[in-house]
Formats: structure tokens, sequence, C-alpha cells
């Protein structure tokens, strides 16, 4: 654990004082729980509270709008149990693996390739690197581990009743392929996306929300002719980066990188790559799949999964080019991107004035889990009564938030960690000419509109 005041669990610590203050105030904002935290935790699992799941829950739908609010690609969603030879045919038996290695002192484990950046698991070696564990010979023979999750379908566990959580939508899409195809007559080229669960029995879960055993996936599959493939490579690259600064992520904090080393589906691939505190990790990956699933899954299924082009008179098996994107680790992204410190002039009772440090998400509005504050200055004059009838109205067509307790200035920066873009104050000036001071949270300039214009304007500053 970070502190006694921090209960959030990091796997591996992240040793960024940034980062600290970013786990800290997931939890007392509502954003991000250790799962289970009253059972002492789970580690590699958090619950999202109640500005985590909407925050989330806006990622999720800016994703979803990006993707099929066009014409080529189309929605769905998979079960998360599938046929076990739908995990045969895709590899994932085979080569969905780890390299394990035991340490035969402290029996702590690793993954082979992260021992170097990783802590000895021994108390009494505070701050020892693994790695001169490993180079003692205290470690075991590294060996495969396989990442999926088993269980059974069916009240007996037998061989014939195993299947797998998924640990990742995109099959899900693939066996699909003739059902979207023949139901939505959609024309090559076109997409399959999907939003969904995804399960991986990671060796060492790390770095907060970066590497989980459960998390959500945002994939789409775009199938194509594959004379296109390199052409629709790099559209795809270009949309998706783009989407992510389109969403106010920091150009200068994200890049992309060519994996030379390709994985046995792949033609091509790039992740977009976010610097967390922690340093560089992935949060989206393109790749140009080739054919290789379609036909794996034709040769394990027996069932052709093919595309007959009405114009060439061919019949063939698309490429895939695939975008996947990790929700939690967008979550975890957004987050970061959003949280800035700053020190702000405060004037005091006394007439003088100081500074003070500001903490503030400075979320993209329509991201923002919360778009609007309502408060009334003071509780008298029914100012609580117009602040709330606001309130009441807003809260229909945006997330909104009521807040009469404190200091107007605490009332703001409350808000202001909690990425709140536009806090609206109901004042003695309100019961006179109708008009309510709308404040803004980055800028955190205000102006004075009629009450009977606010959600004509949230919705104007609102729009992506």
């Amino acid at each position: 654990m970070l502190s006694n005041r921090i209960q959030i669990k990091l796997g591996t610590p992240v040793k960024s004082d940034t980062a600290e203050k970013i786990v800290s105030l997931s939890k007392r904002r509502g954003f991000i729980f250790q799962s289970s935290e009253i059972y002492g935790g789970l580690n590699g699992c958090y619950d999202y509270g109640p500005l985590g799941v909407e925050l989330l829950r806006n990622i999720k739908e800016a994703w979803w709008k990006e993707m099929t609010y066009r014409e080529d690609i189309e929605g769905i969603d998979a079960s998360i149990l599938m046929h076990p030879r739908v995990w045969e045919a895709s590899g994932h038996v085979e080569h969905f693996t780890d390299p394990m290695v035991d340490c035969k002192e402290c029996k702590a484990r690793f993954r082979e390739d992260q021992v170097e950046e990783s802590e000895c698991g021994n108390k009494a070696y505070k701050g020892r690197k693994a790695i001169k564990c490993m180079q003692e010979g205290k470690f075991t023979e590294a060996r495969n581990f396989n990442l999926m999750f088993k269980t059974h379908i069916g009240p007996l566990e037998e061989s014939s009743a195993v299947v797998f959580l998924r640990p990742e939508t995109a099959q899900g899409i693939y066996v699909n392929f003739n059902n979207v195809k023949d139901s939505s007559r959609q024309k090559l080229p076109f997409g399959i996306a999907q939003i969904g669960k995804a399960f991986r029995n990671e060796i060492n879960t790390k770095n907060f929300l970066f590497r989980t055993r459960e998390f959500e996936q945002m994939e789409m599959q775009y199938f194509i002719d594959p004379k296109d493939d390199e052409k629709f490579f790099e559209y795809w690259r270009g949309e998706r980066l783009g989407w992510f600064t389109k969403y106010g992520m920091r150009p200068e904090r994200l890049k992309l990188h060519v994996h030379e080393k390709l994985a046995h589906y792949a033609k091509a691939a790039v992740d977009i790559e976010y610097e967390f505190p922690f340093g560089w990790g992935e949060i989206e990956g393109i790749h140009n799949r080739t054919d290789y699933d379609l036909i794996r899954h034709t040769e394990f299924s027996g069932k052709k999964i093919e595309y007959f082009d009405d114009q060439t008179k061919l019949r063939y098996t698309p490429y895939v080019i695939e975008t996947s994107a990790g929700a939690s680790r967008s979550f975890f992204a957004f987050l970061c991107n959003a949280y800035d410190e700053e020190e702000v002039t405060k004037q005091n009772d006394d007439g003088t004035s100081s500074s003070e440090l500001r903490t503030v998400l400075r979320f993209h509005p329509a991201l923002a889990p919360v778009k609007v504050a309502v408060f009334p200055l003071v509780n008298r004059d029914g100012m609580q009564d117009i602040a709330h009838n606001i309130n009441d109205d807003l809260r229909r067509k945006f997330k909104s938030f009521y807040d009469d307790s404190g200091a107007v200035g605490r009332r703001y920066r409350r808000q202001d960690e909690c990425g709140t873009p536009f806090c609206i104050t109901v004042d003695s000036e309100t019961l006179y000419d109708n008009t309510v001071t709308v404040r803004e949270r980055d800028s955190m300039n205000q102006e004075r509109i009629n009450k009977d214009n606010i959600v004509d304007y949230l919705k104007g500053k609102l729009e992506v």
C-alpha cells in the first residue's frame, strides 16, 4: 500500500509522486476503489466508483460513436463464454503464454521479461532488485504459463466441460463475420466493433489500472480486400491517433511504436503509447492480422468464412485491420492526462491575498463525469430553492451535481478535483434579474447568463 490513507494496491509500485497523487485522488473522489477492499482487496482487480463509472461510460460512448456512427461499421456484443475450439483455432491455447520464474527463497513469482524492473519479494531485502536474486541463482528455470482463465460448463468438472473466459473480444467478431455480413448486407470494406470484458490471468499486475486481470476492450475489426491492406493500415493508424487528441490527449504525451518483432498472426503492428507517470505504455494497438484468423476458424469449424465480390465475381478470405484499445487503460491515460496542479491566488477575509495549490482534472467536457455543478451562494432568501430547480432541470439532460455545503470557493475546488467543467452559482442578483454566474473550470473565468439559457449554453460548450 502507498500509505495508511491510501488503500488501493498497485501491485508493482509506481515510483512517481504524481502517480501516488492520482491514485489517492481516485479513491478520495470516487473514481476507483480496490476490489473487495473490506476483505483486504483482490490484487489486479478494481471497482469503478460513482465518478469512475461515468468517466468510463463516457469514454466508451465516445469510442462507440466514433466507430459505429458511420456507414461502414456495425456493432456486436458477443458472449464472454465461447466454444473451447475457438481458442484452439485462434492460437491462444498454444501461444497465449508468458515465461514465469519463481524465487526459491521468498517464493515470489515474476514474468521472466520483467525481472529487471521488479523488486525482490523478500521483506528482509527492502528495495533490492529482483534481477540481483536471479544473478545469484535464486530463481527457477522459466516455464510457460497460459494466461487464460479456465472454468467449466455444467455440473461436472471434466475435460469435456472446460471453457475459458475470453482473453480478448476479437474472436467473437471473427466467428460472427458471416452473420453480420449477411444480416447487415455490408460490402467490403466494412468493420465490426465491440466493447466488452476480457480476462487475463497475469503473473504480475502492475501500475494501478495499466495491467489488471479483468478489463474492458474496445475493438474494431475492419475487413478488406487483401490488396488494400497497407492503405487501410495507414488510414486506421491516423484515425485512432486522432481520436485521442480529439478528446484532449496532449500530443507530446503520445507516440507511435512500430513493432519489429511481430505476433504469429500479424503482417504489421503499431502501438499508440501514452507517457504515464511510470513511463511509456501502450493504450491501443493497430494490427494487420491478414487472413489468419478467418482461415483458422474455417479450418477448425469446417464452415467457410469468405467474401464474394459481386463486381469481380471473385471469392476470397478478407484481410483484417484491427484496432484494439483497452477501455481501462484509456481511462487511466485520460485520468493522468487530465491531472494538473497550479498555483492560484486566494483572496483572504482580511483583504490580503495569498497563493494556494489548485488540483484540477482537465477532462474534455464530453468525457467529464459530471458536466455541471449547481450551488446556492448562501442558504437563505430562497437561493436553495432556485438552485434545486435549476439542478432538477439540468439533470434530465446532463450529469449534474448539487452542493450547498461550505464556502463557495471550497465547493469550486471540490469540483475541480472531480473534473467538472462548469459550475453555476445562484446569488442575490439572481433574485432580481434572473441571471446566474457560470464559472469555467480551466480558466476560472466567470460570466453571467440568464438562467433560462443555461441548457443552450451548456450544449454549445459540450459539443465535440
